[in-house]
């Protein structure tokens, strides 16, 4: 199971090479930068980098979340804060909770660290398939983000020997699957009001996410849902 680092507009090239250092530190080679302001082959960036210049170098470049996630099966977000009122947000896991749940993760793992100054917002925690919080003191509550990767790596290493047989379900099926999900509301127009179909639609995709769900086990009840949608849609077409 590979791991590659997120980095949503990394702004500061100290940071950004210590980040490479700690990847290095924990075995994790795949850096994946978003719309970033600082350039990974920054004189300072590699400095912090010491050995881990390669990383820096190898670095993929994307211009928006939806290209890195386009890059991975299972995208994690990491947040310190919780969201706004009006975006629906749950309890996150904690990067030991991550830890244990590793061994079943098939694919790619990428793990998404917002900005030095804001981290993620809320638009960009809906795509993700959950997020995970490091629990600190409430007198001062937020990490520096080398520092919050170094916390996470460090978690997942001490798993990363652990293999599983079984496989989880990729992006494409979860998403194949909420587009059946979304239909289905949409049949039955329930919820009837279009904000609580949109919580109800991220609601399901972070249970999925939440679960690592399996590939067969996500089949067995797609399979059933895509039936029942199409069972509606007879019977509507017929009264009408």
């Amino acid at each position: 199971m590979e791991i590659a680092v997120i980095l949503v507009e990394p702004e500061y090239p100290i940071n950004l090479g210590s980040i490479a250092r700690v990847m290095k530190n924990f075995g994790v080679k795949e850096l994946i930068l978003v719309s970033p302001k600082v350039n990974p082959k920054d004189k300072l960036a590699r400095k912090f980098a010491v050995h881990a210049v390669d990383i820096l170098e190898n670095a993929k470049i994307v211009e928006d979340l939806d290209g890195a996630l386009n890059l991975v099966n299972f995208a994690i977000g990491t947040s310190g804060v919780g969201g706004q009122r009006y975006i629906p947000q749950r309890s996150p896991i904690t990067p030991e909770g991550l830890a244990r749940r590793l061994p079943s993760i098939e694919g790619k793992l990428g793990i998404v660290f917002g900005r030095e100054s804001r981290g993620l917002n809320n638009e960009e925690l809906e795509k993700l398939d959950f997020t995970v919080t490091i629990p600190t003191s409430e007198e001062y509550p937020i990490m520096n983000l080398s520092h919050a990767v170094a916390v996470i790596l460090y978690e997942l290493y001490k798993k990363r020997t652990e293999n599983s047989t079984i496989k989880t379900s990729t992006r494409r099926d979860r998403e194949i699957f909420i587009q059946f999900w979304r239909e289905l509301m949409r049949v039955l127009d329930t919820p009837r009001d279009n904000y609580k179909k949109k919580y109800t639609e991220i609601m399901m995709r972070r249970v999925l996410g939440r679960s690592f769900i399996y590939e067969r086990e996500l089949h067995a009840i797609l399979g059933p849902l895509r039936r029942a949608v199409e069972e509606l849609k007879r019977c509507k077409h017929a009264d009408d």
